[in-house]
């Protein structure tokens, strides 16, 4: 049986029961396996709710954008999956998705679309022993605490402790590597505490820390978006020193050539001499929507500050500020070929490195938000290689 036919009998699209489908997702990716703990619950709810039965789905087609690897060579766990900027990198390297968590509901219909899996909800909900062993632990946790663009509240903040939920995890499966994510602001967080924080509690944990600020532009895409990333290890320490990096590009390649574009139908104001700044960005003008009243200097009523910054215009002879996620109606407008527009959804999934054939949901709002919060898919690839080639696989041949 295809799989597109088992959603449609599941009513995924319009089911409010995400918990009971996250079990019975799961277990059809492991029908395999025995052994599975959500063999009983997901194949009792399947033939009660839905008069299904493993006789009837066997064998399974998994007719999705991106199915995982028949023959894996490692397995991880996918934790804050958002809309699945590790997975497609991971698997794509030979790795099988075990286990996915995400609380946002609509990511969690993103993430099923694209991969045939809906995500367990709350990680402070989800239970110890339904959480499989695995090779790598990959938690692109809440960033909003450490963000600048956040109230930097921290551990204070209920979402920065759920740090502590994931080294439970960690305590309790043990994964050979620990692959987390966040905003670079972590690294100054607190005068540098929270970050120390929480490479003292890996350690306690018996593992090998390394941590690295890297760049999105570093990998073939004109964004500069800066992460913090985190890997831990039980035998070593990661050597980012081997990631293969890519040659600088600029905005300009990534757009669509035809598309309903949302132009600046207001006054803006094109500066004579574009400002090249030493990240790639090329400040090209801005709104003429004075958005600031006190406390400014002279010719900046225009600007705002940090990632605040709606008016601004950047050229795309340049790359792309990093996308937000709290914008619900994109960001930032680009100045191309003497017209200024807003990227278009498309774009911005293009520039954070997404194939084509990612599958999108409705709520356009939710899309901008969704790839806001999303990672640079390439820079997540280069580090899963050298994870896999540092960690996993003896005399693995890089290609």
């Amino acid at each position: 049986m295809k799989y597109s036919n088992i959603r449609k009998k599941l009513s995924i699209d319009s089911n409010d029961n995400m918990n009971e489908l996250a079990y019975v997702t799961h277990y059809l990716h492991n029908l395999a396996d025995n052994s599975c703990v959500l063999r009983e619950p997901a194949s009792s709810y399947l033939l009660d709710n839905y008069k299904l039965s493993v006789q009837d789905i066997l064998p399974l087609e998994w007719d999705i954008p991106f199915p995982a690897p028949l023959n894996p060579e490692f397995t991880f766990i996918d934790l804050f999956s958002g809309i699945g900027g590790f997975r497609i990198p991971l698997q794509e390297l030979g790795g099988k998705c075990l286990f996915s968590s995400e609380f946002n509901s609509y990511a969690q219909k993103a993430y099923e679309l694209n991969f045939g899996e809906v995500p367990f909800g709350d990680i402070e909900e989800i239970p110890m022993d339904i959480i499989p062993t695995h090779d790598i632990l990959c938690a692109g946790f809440p960033c909003q605490p450490f963000s600048i663009s956040g109230k930097m509240r921290g551990f204070e903040d209920t979402r920065g402790t759920l740090i502590y939920n994931v080294l439970k995890i960690i305590e309790n499966k043990q994964p050979k590597v620990v692959f987390l994510e966040n905003v670079k602001h972590l690294v100054y967080h607190d005068k540098k505490r929270t970050l120390t924080t929480i490479v003292r509690h890996l350690e306690e944990l018996g593992y090998f820390v390394q941590t690295k600020v890297l760049n999105a532009t570093e990998f073939g895409l004109p964004q500069n978006r800066e992460r913090i990333v985190i890997i831990g290890n039980k035998q070593k320490k990661f050597d980012f020193s081997k990631l293969r990096k890519s040659q600088p590009v600029v905005l300009k390649y990534f757009l669509d050539k035809n598309n309903s574009f949302e132009y600046l139908e207001e006054p803006y104001t094109i500066l004579e001499e574009k400002k090249v700044q030493k990240s790639g960005l090329i400040f090209a003008g801005y709104r003429n929507k004075a958005i600031r009243k006190a406390g400014v200097r002279e010719g900046t009523e225009n600007l705002s500050r940090v990632h605040k910054q709606p008016n601004r215009i950047y050229s795309t002879e340049g790359v792309h500020p990093a996308l937000p996620s709290q914008e619900s109606s994109g960001r930032f407008w680009i100045l191309h070929n003497g017209k200024v527009r807003k990227l278009t959804i498309t774009e911005c999934y293009r520039i954070m490195g997404f194939p084509e054939q990612y599958k999108f949901i409705q709520s356009k709002s939710e899309l901008y938000r969704q790839i806001g919060n999303s990672v640079a898919i390439p820079m997540i690839k280069a580090i899963g290689e050298q994870i896999k080639y540092q960690f996993l696989v003896e005399n693995y041949d890089e290609k």
